[in-house]
């Protein structure tokens, strides 16, 4: 049996095309329970996208949770291995969280990868040529976004305010808000200079060779230098294998500096306002889970592949085929076997359905097939 992949809906595609992608870089599958216990997430619910847990008693008692994430199971399943043979490990897991269209609890088909262990230039950049090639495989248009919380924190860290604040500041960044930043700056007594350096951050956005410059002026010390210094090495990287055009750096790519630590990413396809595609690298969240290693990932978010779906599929049928009591059922057949030919969606009704759209309004009788209605 051959499968006809045009019958697929992109999230289904995508979940074919990403599996190969990954264990042809050497990636395992990871198989992990539905459910893990509820205090896993309740102790990083920070980490997790977006809010709500579906919660039930087991048999003993204790309190689980249908999962929202699948890379919280993982830390907690796998190996330390801080200094041996670095873990890379693919999955295509069910989870369970809000909807981003739907705004209701929903079964949401995941795919992603994690890379654990001894993090070193060469995985962050493969797993950053990944996020890329995930894309790719999604549409044709599309643009991968990057930043590094290094850069942000070592302006951020050290500054003499409470930790809403610093969150606050983190938040005028992702919203790309000049205005409350020197706001902000104001109320808590930022010095100018560091004023200067977090709205340059926001503005800071386009090809690295033009932005990557613009960080190293702003002198933001050792930690943001190196920072940068890994930028530019992955971004070259990707230049030189013909990537670099699909790569912005853009710090309103930021998330909490309390789980990551290193580079930050945010994929988009065309025709989808939001990002589909999430990752970065995690030493925090691992080390606050009590592991020595290192660890970077990202996540796909099948759900929202529905919109390109939803764009696509402006006919719920190709052709609409009307018939009536008369017409001699082996002739209709095989006009239906023949008009259903490369993939061509064909509806028989006697009437037409209410609210239908088809692309074309076909009759058949005895005199063979009438068109009554042709979009095309």
């Amino acid at each position: 049996m051959t499968l006809d992949d045009t019958m697929l809906k992109s999230g289904e595609q995508a979940v074919f095309g990403l599996r190969a992608l990954y264990q042809r870089y050497g990636y395992a599958p990871f198989k992990m329970s539905k459910f893990e216990e509820y205090d896993l997430y309740v102790e990083n619910k920070d980490f997790l996208v977006g809010d709500g847990v579906i919660t039930f008693n087991d048999t003993d008692g204790k309190l689980l949770a249908l999962k929202p994430d699948v890379t919280l199971s993982i830390i907690k399943n796998s190996k330390d291995e801080e200094n041996a043979v670095t873990s890379k490990v693919y999955y295509n897991e069910n989870v369970y969280r809000i909807s981003k269209n739907t705004h209701t609890f929903k079964e949401i088909l995941q795919t992603g990868l994690e890379c654990i262990g001894n993090i070193d230039m060469y995985a962050m950049t493969e797993v950053v040529l990944l996020a890329l090639k995930s894309l790719e495989t999604v549409s044709e248009n599309y643009l991968l976004d990057l930043s590094h919380i290094g850069i942000l924190s070592a302006i951020v860290e050290p500054l003499a305010v409470s930790q809403a604040d610093k969150k606050k500041m983190i938040r005028c960044i992702g919203e790309k808000n000049i205005h409350g930043m020197k706001e902000l700056c104001a109320s808590v007594g930022a010095d100018e200079t560091v004023c200067e350096k977090l709205t340059s951050l926001i503005s800071a956005y386009g090809k690295p060779s033009e932005v990557l410059p613009k960080l190293r002026a702003l002198h933001a010390g050792e930690e943001a230098e190196r920072a940068i210094d890994e930028l530019e090495l992955i971004t070259q990287t990707l230049e030189k294998i013909g990537y670099g055009s699909r790569v912005n750096i853009d710090f309103s790519v930021v998330n909490d500096m309390s789980y990551y630590s290193g580079i930050f990413f945010r994929g988009f396809v065309q025709g989808i306002p939001e990002g589909i595609l999430s990752g970065g690298r995690y030493d925090k969240l691992m080390k606050k889970m009590g592991r020595k290693a290192g660890a970077i990932g990202f996540a796909v978010y099948l759900d929202m592949l529905e919109l390109l779906d939803a764009h696509e599929n402006e006919y719920d049928t190709d052709i609409l085929l009307l018939y009536d009591e008369s017409a001699d059922i082996r002739e209709l057949m095989r006009a239906v076997t023949v008009l259903s030919q490369n993939g061509t969606r064909v509806l028989a009704q006697k009437s037409i359905p209410q609210g239908i759209r088809c692309r074309q309004l076909l009759k058949y009788g005895n005199g063979g097939l009438e068109i009554l209605e042709n979009d095309d």
